[in-house]
């Protein structure tokens, strides 16, 4: 069983997190939970609400994924909250931010030298957050060791069908976007670029 972490707090953007849990949780053993710093229901910028796991309680995760949104604008300054957010970066095999959910990962120094992008109109304030953050402006999504990162919002599910593809093949990722009925953003088009490094 694959184990994928979504971290949530007050404010965070829904589709940055349940676009790439859609993806993720249609994979054959993958299994999704929630989890908070302090536990209990949170709510995101859109009314919805979320009951969650203690975060220390949750054990290792395979993957954990950070989703953007208001929140992380109090969360950047949390010394606490980012100190929490590193530890279980470190103890986790992959890592997925999305939107702003880079700039919180940049804050906790978990990016340093590592190339990343975000929301494209919070890019300068998201770029303040990590100046030894290899910031990738122009890409919709970046691969580097084990971090994948999107741009904002739906761009978090181009980068969760970027990471089946990496895994089961392009053919799985294609068969996932037309179970959601959804247009993949696969090539690079209109000024988007795709960025993996690291020997990917």
């Amino acid at each position: 069983m694959t184990k994928v972490t979504v971290l949530l707090y007050g404010d965070f953007t829904a589709l940055d997190a349940i676009g790439p849990l859609d993806v993720l949780g249609r994979l054959e053993g993958y299994e999704i939970h929630y989890a908070s710093l302090s536990g209990g229901p949170v709510s995101g910028s859109s009314g919805l609400t979320v009951e969650t796991e203690v975060l220390s309680a949750q054990g290792k995760s395979d993957i954990l994924l950070i989703p953007g949104g208001f929140g992380t604008r109090k969360l950047s300054g949390d010394a606490h909250f980012l100190n929490a957010l590193k530890k279980v970066i470190d103890e986790s095999p992959l890592v997925m931010t999305v939107c702003t959910g880079s700039a919180l990962a940049a804050a906790c120094g978990a990016l340093d030298g590592r190339h990343a992008t975000g929301n494209k109109k919070a890019f300068d304030w998201t770029m303040s957050m990590g100046p030894k953050v290899r910031w990738e402006r122009n890409a919709r999504w970046t691969k580097d060791g084990k971090f994948y990162t999107a741009a904002g919002v739906s761009a978090g599910m181009d980068m969760a069908l970027g990471f089946v593809t990496d895994r089961f093949g392009k053919g799985k990722a294609l068969s996932l976007a037309e179970s959601m009925e959804y247009r993949w953003n696969d090539k690079a088009e209109e000024g988007w670029c795709f960025l993996k490094v690291n020997g990917q």
